[in-house]
């Protein structure tokens, strides 16, 4: 398990809603119709499982074990100086055969001080497909009491509160910031690439129509009364949507580009590749490198690695600076940098 560049075998596994196909014809896994989620580079373990969710490196063993092995060489000495042992990102594709449930995840200061973690679960999506027109809903769109919340939650009212929210058109190729604690949905069919701190909290508002008790497990097992103090019951905008969201047309450009709002660097960060123009360096660091069009080479200090269209390179530090080459599209997830700004909450 050293520290090299290495293939990512597909991590697909059966979740409560129903999707999956298309991450089965991109990666060559499984596809659905139970598996709407792959998780990729991941060190992140389900919601009180032991090893489901974990990634497996080529051969033997998991990520989580190698990266504490040897975080140094994974990480970085900056990252290891700063954020310890920890990733500080999960990846996944999510492929939507039916809605998300209304539904929100903690902030880092509820995940300490009701369930003792470190994170909370601010995620962003870049958008792979989707169809026109698509939506997604993310916050209130008027201030809501938590009381009333409340009130919807116990009533099973799945309409109300899905018409509560503040909504968006999202088109592939545009990507979104997910504050933790605003209520979201997205779309059936919509397919996207995710970005989130290394954490399987979610709360759930309602889950009409899908194969979960949301009454006995959609509260993290602290009750709703306890649980819906992590809910954001401001108003969100169309203006703060605006902040949230970054177009295609500012991404999807040759060379390196970010591709997700600054607001997002205190947790993450997703560049987005294009080879159309050339080579395109980029400094060394982990990186989950997904391949989403086209095919190319990504040369590292460990030699020149070839890629193609649904294919996940995982690049650690030790492998030095990289070049991605030839007629790809992929975007490099990674952790936020070592003097990133502190996260807010």
């Amino acid at each position: 398990m050293t520290a090299t560049p290495v293939l990512l075998p597909v991590n697909q596994f059966d979740h409560f809603y129903r999707g999956g196909d298309r991450i089965g014809e991109l990666r060559g896994g499984p596809g659905g119709p139970q598996r709407p989620e792959e998780w990729i580079g991941s060190t992140t373990t389900r919601f009180g499982q032991q090893t489901q969710g974990l990634s497996a490196l080529p051969g033997d063993g998991y990520l989580r074990d190698a990266v504490i092995a040897d975080p140094a060489a994974w990480l970085g000495p900056a990252h290891v100086a700063r954020y310890g042992s920890d990733v500080e990102v999960l990846v996944k594709f999510l492929d939507l055969g039916q809605r998300l449930p209304v539904h929100l995840h903690p902030n880092r200061e509820f995940a300490r001080r009701h369930l003792g973690l470190a994170h909370g679960k601010t995620e962003a999506w870049y958008v792979v497909d989707a169809p026109p027109g698509a939506r997604v809903g993310v916050g209130f769109a008027e201030a809501m009491p938590l009381a009333d919340v409340a009130a919807m939650v116990a009533a099973h009212d799945s309409a109300g509160l899905l018409a509560s929210l503040r909504t968006r058109e999202v088109r592939p190729g545009d990507a979104m910031l997910v504050p933790a604690g605003l209520p979201h949905t997205v779309q059936e069919g919509v397919f996207v690439l995710e970005l989130q701190e290394p954490t399987d909290l979610s709360i759930l508002l309602e889950w009409q129509d899908f194969a979960v008790d949301g009454d006995r497990d959609g509260h993290l097992d602290l009750g709703f009364d306890t649980a819906l103090q992590a809910v954001d019951t401001s108003a969100v905008s169309d203006a703060d949507l605006d902040r949230l969201v970054v177009r295609r047309e500012e991404i999807d450009k040759a060379g390196l580009t970010s591709a997700l709002p600054r607001a997002a660097d205190a947790y993450f960060r997703a560049q987005h590749l294009d080879t159309s123009a050339g080579p395109v360096p980029v400094d060394a660091g982990f990186a989950v490198i997904v391949v989403l069009d086209g095919a190319g080479s990504i040369t590292s200090g460990h030699g020149v690695h070839p890629v193609a269209k649904g294919d996940v390179l995982l690049m650690p530090y030790a492998a030095g600076d990289w070049t991605a080459d030839g007629a790809l599209v992929a975007v490099a997830c990674r952790p936020p940098a070592p003097d990133a700004p502190e996260a807010a909450r």
